[in-house]
């Protein structure tokens, strides 16, 4: 089960990178915290580390060095954003251009809500 909400975080990040350009500090950091219960520095740690290659390299590795980074976590996440992004991309090309400012505002208000209203 795990593994299979890895993917999940993984998948729905990517799709939504593919989407809006997003994954890591709306996406990928409140599902470790409320599905993998882990804590805030290594939700962000993990984070980083599947998003490396592009993004946080130097930051992974400071978190790293701090031992909160789980790299199995990362891997599995990493192979979600991987095929994610490219559904996500397929679905927002062809999509009206006002629908999709209104899906990602819609998007950043249910995470806003749940992230003030639940610990």
């Amino acid at each position: 089960m795990e593994i299979l909400t890895l993917v999940a975080i993984g998948l729905i990040a990517g799709v939504l990178a593919g989407m809006f350009g997003i994954g890591g500090g709306l996406v990928i950091v409140p599902a470790l915290l409320y599905l993998m219960k882990v804590k805030q520095v290594e939700a962000i740690g993990t984070s980083l580390a599947a998003l490396i290659p592009p993004v946080g390299l130097l930051g992974a590795m400071e978190y790293y060095r701090n031992g909160y980074m789980n790299i199995r976590f990362a891997a599995i996440i990493a192979a979600g954003l991987f095929v994610g992004a490219y559904f996500g991309a397929r679905i927002l090309i062809p999509m009206d251009p006002v629908l999709a400012k209104r899906l990602y505002a819609v998007f950043l208000l249910v995470i806003g809500v749940r992230m003030l209203a639940f610990k």
